[in-house]
């Protein structure tokens, strides 16, 4: 009877605690409904789950400044994380996943115990093929003379244009990508550092036929050098010098990559066969 006892103990106290809260993030030229398909299937496999689905900057005004969004971001992700002082699950999709991690970074006391970047530009973005809606004759070899300027950084996109060839430029006229990365030293450097490595998990998930996110190892915090070959996280400065505290993460085994083949970049969030491989075992 006494181990029957605690089973039942157990099983109540797991009906009690439940899934953590869970806080999603939609992608470029899109808004909360392109979600949708990804909140219904986590409340199909995780019954219960409480889902917060981030309705502002949809369609073109997702292409608004990456600061001006990240503070709207941080300040969801606050409210929620003060509503579940159990911890809360944060999930931003593409772009949605960058400045998710920004939020997260610039936020000192935050309680959000994983992070899934589901395929998002994690070091940046090198490939136009997403923005031909936008600039159709926009090509990634010229594109910097767009983004590197005072134009340019008005939009998203620009924030986190990573030119390997254009380095230099990269980081005197960016101003997103290289400050959350703690490339360019800031008054917020150590409090990025400090937001990044309160996570319990991070979770960075792509793959090689994405077919937007360019290289898609960005994904993974891996990017490009100068002759477009692509080098690994923990070979890249910002892991090195364990700039955002990456390292500290991997070291404690706090980092998960997830590489799926095969998936495209508008399926990670409305494939439920990929929904559930992929990301549902994460979101406990």
């Amino acid at each position: 009877m006494r181990p029957a006892f605690f089973f039942v103990i157990s099983i109540c106290f797991v009906l009690t605690l439940g899934y953590k809260p869970v806080v999603v993030l939609h992608g470029i030229l899109s808004g909360a409904e392109s979600m949708v398909s990804l909140v219904q299937q986590i409340e199909k496999h995780h019954p219960g789950t409480k889902v917060y689905n981030f309705d502002r900057f949809s369609g073109w005004y997702s292409l608004e400044n990456a600061w001006k969004q990240v503070e709207q971001v941080r300040d969801y992700i606050d409210q929620i994380g003060k509503l579940h002082t159990e911890g809360i699950i944060v999930l931003g999709y593409s772009q949605g996943g960058l400045l998710a991690r920004a939020a997260i970074q610039s936020l000192p006391d935050h309680n959000v115990k994983t992070f899934v970047s589901l395929s998002s530009p994690q070091a940046g973005q090198y490939g136009t093929s997403f923005l031909h809606l936008i600039f159709p004759d926009l090509a990634a070899k010229t594109a910097f003379e767009l983004f590197y300027s005072r134009v340019g950084q008005h939009t998203s996109v620009g924030g986190y244009w990573n030119d390997p060839h254009k380095h230099e430029l990269y980081l005197k006229y960016s101003e997103f990508l290289p400050i959350i990365n703690n490339e360019r030293i800031s008054p917020n450097s150590t409090l990025f550092k400090r937001g990044l490595t309160r996570l319990n998990r991070l979770i960075l998930i792509g793959g090689p036929n994405d077919g937007v996110i360019t290289p898609w190892q960005s994904s993974l915090f891996s990017y490009y050098d100068e002759s477009l070959n692509v080098i690994p996280f923990n070979k890249r400065e910002i892991y090195t010098t364990d700039a955002i505290g990456l390292k500290i993460l991997e070291d404690a085994g706090k980092i998960t990559f997830v590489i799926k083949p095969f998936v495209h970049h508008l399926s990670w969030h409305t494939n439920k066969f990929v929904i559930k491989e992929v990301i549902m075992p994460y979101l406990d």
